[in-house]
């Protein structure tokens, strides 16, 4: 992904030297801040938008590199919140800053194959609830044609 994500950076003009690293030396250097530069990162860490949030955004959080007071203090103010619609209001003012100020730049989209339809018996989708895709193919099950 890196080696694509350099091709297209490179394909409007930008330059990029592209350093692979073991997973346990990459990660230990992006918790401490000493990468610099453009982050190609991944997650599949499960959890809702202010465990996200709290891991990626928040000033002082493992993978946040600096950050903004005000969103900060929001992020603690849904923290306290008891009532579910304002909390949900408040994260989805943090997601509107985190956007309007391109705090990230999106570039994945994990696609996932299901198979649906009339020749699956049972399509593996939502068997493992903490899955949002069908998960294993092994689990799937074709109908018998007869």
């Amino acid at each position: 992904m890196g080696e694509a994500v350099a091709g297209y950076l490179a394909a409007v003009g930008i330059r990029t030297k592209q350093r692979s690293m073991e997973r346990v030396t990459f990660m230990e250097s992006w918790r401490a801040k000493k990468l610099t530069g453009v982050l190609v990162t991944v997650t599949a860490a499960p959890g809702n938008a202010a465990a996200r949030i709290e891991a990626f955004v928040v000033s002082n959080a493992p993978y946040a590199y600096g950050g903004y007071p005000d969103i900060d203090d929001l992020f603690h103010q849904q923290g306290r919140e008891r009532d579910r619609k304002k909390r949900e209001a408040l994260l989805h003012q943090i997601q509107r800053l985190m956007h309007e100020r391109v705090m990230h730049g999106p570039i994945f989209e994990p696609a996932t194959l299901h198979g649906i339809g009339p020749r699956v018996e049972e399509a593996g989708v939502g068997l493992n609830p903490t899955l949002y895709f069908t998960s294993p193919w092994e689990d799937m099950r074709l109908r018998v044609s007869k």
